[in-house]
């Protein structure tokens, strides 16, 4: 019996899911079917060049998993490339990092991301200063404007704009 998977962390989740040829229907395509967490790995260290030590790290699996996860992403996108087929992101078996915020006076803590989307912290829950900045890397869809952007900016900027 085998052991079961673990779920792996991702930090990204992408907004397109779909990517085919140009000039051939749909219906005329095979798909490679490429999960979350082999784009994770893809952009860990392909486009943000980290070591697979660090990669496996952020994604809270061995340096082994990150790379049998990232030979099956790239066999795949070569598959695809080389071949014609449709590239679609989907399943896997996954948890989205939690948002990481900090005030101005060094404390930390973490929001579940689902919590983050929805309703942004105004103050620190230990010093409720409201100087407060997110780390989070999903950016825009976290409410902030990239990494390490300031909420209380933001939520003053968005507060301007509904006036």
């Amino acid at each position: 019996m085998s052991r079961p998977v673990k779920c792996r962390r991702v930090s990204y989740f992408p907004q397109v899911k779909y990517f085919k040829p140009a000039g051939i229907p749909i219906k005329n395509l095979v798909e490679v079917c490429l999960s979350i967490e082999e784009l994770e790995a893809i952009r860990l260290k392909d486009l943000d060049g980290l070591e697979q030590e660090k990669g496996a790290g952020q994604m809270n699996i061995s340096r082994p998993t990150f790379q049998r996860i990232l030979t099956s992403a790239r066999q795949k996108i070569a598959a695809a490339l080389l071949e014609g087929k449709a590239i679609r992101i989907d399943g896997g078996s996954f948890e989205i990092s939690p948002c990481r915020f900090k005030c101005c006076n060094g404390h930390e803590w973490d929001i579940p991301f689902e919590t983050a989307i929805q309703t942004l912290p105004d103050s620190c829950p230990t010093c409720s200063i409201t100087e407060i900045t997110c780390s989070h890397q999903f950016g825009k869809e976290c409410g902030n404007e990239g990494h390490i952007r300031c909420c209380q900016i933001n939520r003053l900027s968005k507060e301007k704009t509904n006036s």
